[in-house]
C-alpha cells in the first residue's frame, strides 16, 4: 500500500496535512516536481527558487529522519505533470497519492488534470486544507457568495474561530526503513541564476530557523507590532512573509503563537497581536477571492469597470520606478531594497504600487509581474491582491480619490531619514529635514548625484482623478 506524498508549497514536516496523512495510510515517498518552465511562465524570482531548494534540501534531512525517501523529478511545465506521477505511480507501485491544496486557475487545473489521469489506471488522489484555516467556499455571505469586503469576512472567521480553532497536526512518527534512496537536492535550476549571498544570508533555509524566527517575533516584537510594522526602518515585522509563501511554516502555526501570547483572545487583550492576527487574515482573504473570483488570477482586474483606465505606455517612467531612479527618495530606496533583498516592507509596497498606478498612471499588472520576478516571498493572491487595492481595481480596495504622498509617506513613517540613507548613500549628507524631498534643494553639494523628480505630484494625482471620475461606476 505505497502512498506518494507530491509536496508543492509546504516544505515542512511539522503540522504538514498530507504528510501525516499519507504515513497514516502506509508506507511513503515524497515528491518534489521541479518546473522551471512553469515558474518562469508564472515569473518567480531567482531568489524564491533558490529559497525553496535550499528549504527542500533542508526537509530533506528532516524527511530521512522519518524514513521518508525524498525523490525529485524535473518537467518542465505543468502539463507534463499528469504523466509524470502516473509514471512514478507504475514503478513504486503507489496506490494512493496525497498533497494538499494550492489555490489559482493553473494550479487548480493542474490538480484536476492529475486527479482525472491517476484515476483511470486506479490510483486514489487525495487532497487536504493546509495552506488556509478555513476551506474557500465556507466562509460566505448570507446570500452564499464569497465575501468582497475584508472587514465583514473578518468578523464571520473571527466568530468561527472563537468556536473552534483549527489544530496542529502532530509529527508522524518515523515509518519503517524502505529500499528507495533519496535523490540529491540540486543548488540550481536552469534559467535561475544563483542571488547573491547578501541575500540568502538574510533568508536561512529550514522549518527550524523559521520556528525561532516566529518565537523570537512572538517574545520581542508582538507587543508592539501595531505601532512599530509601518516604520521601514524598525525591525518591527515579523519577516516570516518567505516562509509562509513557501510553506515552511504553517498559517495554524502562526495563529496558535499569536494566541498563545495574547491568553487566547482574537480580538481584545494585546492590541500588537489583535493587529498580527488580522495581517494572517488579510492573507486568508486574498487565498479566499483566488477560488470566488478566478479572474483576478488570470491577469484581470477584480473590478471589471477598472479595465477601461486610460493606462499610460511610458517605459521611461517603468524603467525609472524599477530601477529606484525616480528622484523620490521613498520610492527609490523602497525599490533599491527589493533588488538587493528580495523583500520590501509592507508599507512601502503600497506606496510605490500607488506611485506606479496613480502618479505615474502605468497599468498595476506591470508592477504585480516585477515584483513577482525579485520577492523571495511572492504569492500570487497576496501580491495580486495587495496590488490591485493599492491600485483601486481590486476587492475592498482603496478609495480611488486616495493617493499616498511619497514625501509625506516618508516625513511620517522615516522621520529622521534612517531607511532612506541605507539604501540611497548619495543622500547621507542631507539633513532630515531636506533628505525626504532633495529637489528642493538641488543647489546643495552633492545632491546632483540623485535624479530630479520624474513626474510632478500635483498634476499626476489630478490626472489620476480624472481617469478614475471619467469610469462607468465612478459616473455613477
Amino acid at each position: 500500500m505505497t502512498q506518494l506524498l507530491w509536496l508543492r508549497t509546504d516544505l515542512r514536516t511539522s503540522d504538514n496535512t498530507a504528510l501525516a496523512a499519507a504515513m497514516a495510510a502506509g508506507p511513503t515517498v515524497a515528491l518534489y516536481l521541479v518546473t522551471p518552465g512553469q515558474w518562469l511562465a508564472h515569473d518567480d524570482a531567482p531568489c524564491k527558487v533558490d529559497f525553496w531548494l535550499r528549504n527542500l534540501a533542508e526537509l530533506s534531512t528532516q524527511l530521512r529522519a522519518l524514513n521518508v525517501p525524498l525523490l525529485i523529478r524535473e518537467v518542465d511545465d505543468w502539463q507534463a505533470v499528469p504523466e509524470a506521477l502516473l509514471k512514478l505511480c507504475r514503478e513504486l507501485g503507489v496506490q494512493g497519492v496525497h498533497y494538499n491544496e494550492e489555490y489559482g486557475v493553473n494550479e487548480q487545473r493542474r490538480d484536476r488534470a492529475v486527479a482525472a489521469r491517476l484515476d483511470t489506471h486506479d490510483v486514489r488522489v487525495r487532497s487536504y486544507l493546509d495552506q488556509l484555516l478555513f476551506a474557500p467556499g465556507s466562509v460566505l455571505t448570507q446570500s452564499g457568495g464569497y465575501f468582497k469586503v475584508f472587514s465583514q469576512f473578518r468578523k464571520q472567521c473571527l466568530a468561527r474561530l472563537s468556536v473552534s480553532l483549527p489544530y496542529c497536526v502532530h509529527l508522524p512518527a518515523a515509518q519503517a526503513p524502505m529500499s528507495i534512496a533519496s535523490d540529491p537536492v540540486p543548488s540550481a535550476v536552469a534559467g535561475f541564476p544563483r542571488p547573491t549571498d547578501y541575500l540568502r544570508a538574510l533568508w536561512p533555509a529550514g522549518e527550524a530557523f523559521a520556528q525561532r524566527r516566529l518565537a523570537t517575533f512572538v517574545e520581542d516584537d508582538l507587543s508592539d507590532y501595531h505601532q512599530r510594522r509601518d516604520f521601514p526602518a524598525e525591525p518591527g515585522t515579523s519577516q516570516l512573509s518567505a516562509y509562509l509563501a513557501a510553506g515552511v511554516i504553517s498559517i495554524r502555526q502562526c495563529l496558535h503563537a499569536a494566541l498563545g501570547y495574547n491568553q487566547g483572545e482574537l480580538d481584545s487583550g494585546s492590541t500588537g497581536a489583535t493587529t498580527w492576527v488580522n495581517e494572517l487574515l488579510w492573507r486568508e482573504f486574498y487565498k479566499h477571492i483566488l477560488e470566488g473570483y478566478p479572474r483576478v488570477s488570470m491577469h484581470r482586474a477584480f473590478r471589471s469597470e477598472t479595465d477601461a483606465l486610460p493606462w499610460r505606455r511610458a517605459p521611461y517612467e517603468l524603467e525609472a520606478w524599477q530601477q529606484g531612479r525616480t528622484g523620490f527618495p521613498i520610492i527609490d530606496a523602497a525599490m533599491r531594497q527589493l533588488q538587493e533583498t528580495g523583500w520590501m516592507h509592507n508599507r512601502l509596497r503600497m506606496v510605490v504600487a500607488m506611485f506606479l498606478s496613480k502618479n505615474l498612471l502605468i497599468d498595476w499588472r506591470e508592477g504585480e509581474r516585477w515584483f513577482m520576478r525579485h520577492l523571495v516571498d511572492g504569492d500570487l493572491a497576496a501580491n495580486n491582491g495587495g496590488w490591485q487595492w493599492s491600485a483601486s481595481t481590486g476587492t475592498d480596495s482603496v478609495p480611488y480619490f486616495r493617493l499616498f504622498n511619497p514625501i509625506s509617506q516618508s516625513q511620517r513613517f522615516d522621520p529622521d531619514g534612517q531607511f532612506l540613507r541605507r539604501w540611497l548613500p548619495e543622500l547621507q549628507h542631507l539633513s532630515k529635514r531636506d533628505v525626504h524631498n532633495p529637489s528642493a534643494h538641488r543647489s546643495l553639494f552633492g545632491v546632483t548625484e540623485y535624479p530630479a523628480p520624474i513626474v510632478d505630484l500635483s498634476a499626476t494625482r489630478a490626472r489620476a482623478l480624472d481617469a478614475f471620475r471619467n469610469l462607468p461606476e465612478a459616473a455613477s
